[in-house]
């Protein structure tokens, strides 16, 4: 689509009472990102009550008809996903505004290939819409959703804000409380006006063209009593002291105050990260268990507690079936689950794991799933029976949950599609992995409706990572591992090997199931950086990478971590079985070397010795190095001798790799999972910016 173009949902798809759309973006350094946000608007323009805005610190709206879904991997960097079952959006909201908006003096004209994809309930993507001409702007209207005629469309609308969020937000009536009142800007137009018979519709109905600015938000004469939006208070900063003098600051014009940042108070449960003391007379004493676990000995077993445990509580707490389904075009509505259901399949009854099933308004929604645990792989003939039997019985979808973790242009299973048939089936994936991250989300970090439910999912959580529950997550880095190794040894290992490839593609999986389990545990976007060209076919760029790996021997992964100044790289040298985790910290402060140099070495002071640091300078690479342990009684030794730029620092951690195929012990997966570990927690955690403390200082009721 084109600026200003419109389209009617139906006229693209039957399957458009949920919707998924994605905004995305790509960056050349990796560290680019966006904050999504939705706003629910009312007949005048506007939302009804703060609880209408939707971002990162409110992350569902609309009686759960809008919910925020979080990033995902592509090929051309990341895309943050939106649900919206339109079906159940409050009929007093006549158009919902998507947005993105960035922060910390960032503009989009640093990011790449922004654009906009809608698809359908089943998946097929039915609208994408590239935005240009946001170079100078922090927030961007992607598009709207409205009714018209009893019908949602969609209209491409491309307009900036160079006031940011806040300046957005004020303009659609989201209540900013700041002590420093600030007039908002007008939007910026990035290009045409929209389609003119459009906004003939529109002034036929009294409202304002597209790309218009909107009219000043009503003013009232007292607050809300608990609105969701609380004040930012703003970045106190001071003199630092040190030993050095610095040399003379050059006058600079006084920067822009950054626009204010809305942030929704928390009105949930969470749980605590520590446990109470236990009031046991021992440690031999074990405390009672919502879903006992030790028992279980077979896969068979495995596989039915796993999935009666994780539908029983999807059901049950609202939020946590909410999020596992609404990417795969559940509406928002009752929702029941049930285990071992007997469905007729020609002579021989199938009986598939579990269903889902969601109603609204006397609609129904119905998935069939089907579970693996303890690394058992999903049978193709299996998912097959089952897809032919939603589509003959007229369900939505099939859900598969297993260890796995799907790459993108890879199916974990293939299965033929008979496009005689009407009505269309649609496939899913789910790991482990996801449905612990989203369990943590939830009771850690962003809360639920009442103690109860936090109770279940920590009851949840704590079966899902038992070490008899099966549902580990990806944990084998498969049979061509040891393969792969000993020919990188002997140098036997040639480009085209298709074992190396096997191996570039289980090293994603366990590079995405690092960026879930770290971003459960910190409450942060963990995702992995695409340093790809635009358009980049993913199955090409691993057979690339796996020539690589031939080449070079060598593993190589970055992780962006939400708040973190630079980006955490992993590189696994199979050489010499050595991990190095790093990360490049930009250095722009004022001041002499040394002076910058002791400044670094404070920051980590609980970092560990054997911490290797690396000076960057300007236009040769990296300059001296040395360890912790030295540095701190003679820091001057990492200070160029030749006067050299310094634009940086490398940090870096060493560890033996595991050379097993597995997560055991001496395993590879546990090698990797304990070196990012101990370097987030040791490193990178002492290098927080300023940005990441003050969003996660949120009240959790």
């Amino acid at each position: 689509m084109v600026k200003g173009a419109n389209v009617g949902l139906t006229a693209l798809s039957e399957n458009v009472g949920s919707v998924v759309v994605g905004l995305g973006w790509s960056s050349a350094t990796g560290e680019g990102d966006a904050d999504v946000s939705v706003l629910l608007l009312d007949g005048d323009g506007k939302v009804r009550s703060d609880g209408d805005f939707c971002f990162y610190n409110n992350p569902v709206a609309g009686n759960g008809s809008v919910q925020l879904l979080g990033k995902t991997p592509t090929a051309d960097g990341s895309e943050d996903r939106i649900s919206f079952d339109l079906d159940a959006v409050p009929q007093e909201i006549d158009k919902v505004v998507v947005a993105a908006s960035r922060y910390g003096g960032s503009r989009f004209g640093e990011l790449d290939d922004l654009r906009l994809t809608l698809a359908d309930s089943a998946g097929d993507g039915l609208v994408r819409f590239a935005v240009d001409g946001a170079d100078e702007v922090s927030a961007v209207v992607f598009g709207e959703l409205y009714r018209r005629s009893g019908e949602w469309k969609f209209r491409a609308v491309g307009q900036g804000y160079a006031s940011g969020l806040a300046g957005l937000a004020t303009d659609y009536g989201v209540d900013i409380d700041d002590t420093e009142e600030e007039d908002a800007p007008e939007p910026a137009d990035l290009a045409e006006p929209a389609d003119r018979a459009e906004a003939a519709d529109l002034a036929e109905d009294g409202r304002p063209e597209p790309g218009m600015p909107a009219h000043e938000p009503p003013k009232s004469e007292e607050p809300p009593e608990e609105s969701p939006v609380s004040r930012v208070p703003a970045q106190a900063t001071g003199p630092r002291a040190d030993d050095t003098p610095e040399p003379p600051a050059p006058e600079r014009p006084a920067a822009p105050r950054p626009a204010r940042r809305p942030r929704t108070a928390k009105k949930k449960v969470t749980l605590p990260r520590t446990t109470r003391k236990s009031l046991a007379d021992n440690e031999s004493w074990r405390a009672a268990r919502l879903f006992p676990v030790p028992a279980l000995k077979s896969d068979r077993e495995r596989e039915t507690r796993a999935t009666s445990v994780v539908l029983s509580v999807m059901a049950q707490v609202p939020e946590f079936g909410r999020r596992l389904t609404a990417g795969f075009g559940a509406p928002a509505g009752r929702m029941e689950t049930y285990t071992e259901v007997t469905l007729p399949h020609g002579e021989s009854p199938r009986r598939p794991d579990g269903v889902i099933r969601v109603e609204r308004a006397g609609k129904l929604w119905t998935a069939l799933v089907e579970t693996k645990t303890n690394g058992n792989a999903l049978k193709p003939d299996q998912v097959q029976g089952y897809m032919d039997i939603a589509a003959r019985r007229g369900y939505e979808a099939v859900i598969t949950l297993s260890n796995d973790v799907a790459l993108e242009g890879s199916p974990l299973v293939d299965v033929r599609i008979d496009g005689r048939r009407k009505h269309k089936v649609a496939l899913w994936h789910l790991p482990w992995a996801e449905v612990v991250h989203q369990a943590q989300l939830l009771i850690r970090h962003e809360g639920v409706g009442n103690a109860a439910h936090a109770w279940l999912l920590q009851e949840l959580l704590h079966y899902l990572q038992h070490e008899n529950s099966g549902c580990h997550g990806f944990q084998n880095m498969g049979a061509a591992w040891v393969p792969v190794r000993r020919g990188i040894d002997d140098e036997t290992l040639c480009q085209g090997d298709a074992r190396a490839l096997e191996v570039i593609e289980n090293w994603e999986r366990l590079v995405r199931q690092v960026c879930l389990r770290l971003g459960g545990e910190l409450g942060q976007k963990v995702l992995p950086v695409r340093r790809t060209r635009r358009g980049s076919d993913p199955r090409a760029l691993r057979t690339e990478l796996a020539d690589h790996l031939c080449e070079q021997g060598r593993l190589n992964a970055e992780l962006r971590i939400e708040g973190t100044p630079g980006v955490l790289a992993i590189t696994a040298d199979l050489r010499t079985g050595r991990l190095r985790t790093s990360i490049e910290v930009p250095d722009a402060e004022p001041g002499y070397p040394l002076s910058r140099v002791k400044r670094l070495i404070r920051r980590l002071s609980e970092a560990p010795a054997d911490l290797h640091i690396e000076t960057l300078v300007d236009g040769q690479g990296t300059g001296p190095r040395g360890t912790l342990e030295r540095l701190r009684p003679e820091p001057a030794d990492i200070v160029p001798k030749d006067g050299a730029q310094i634009t940086g620092f490398r940090l870096s951690l060493f560890k033996s790799m595991g050379s097993g195929r597995g997560s055991a012990e001496t395993g590879f997966i546990r090698s990797v999972d304990q070196a990012v570990d101990r370097f987030h927690a040791q490193v990178v955690a002492q290098l927080e910016a300023p940005a990441r403390r003050s969003r996660s200082a949120e009240p959790t009721g």
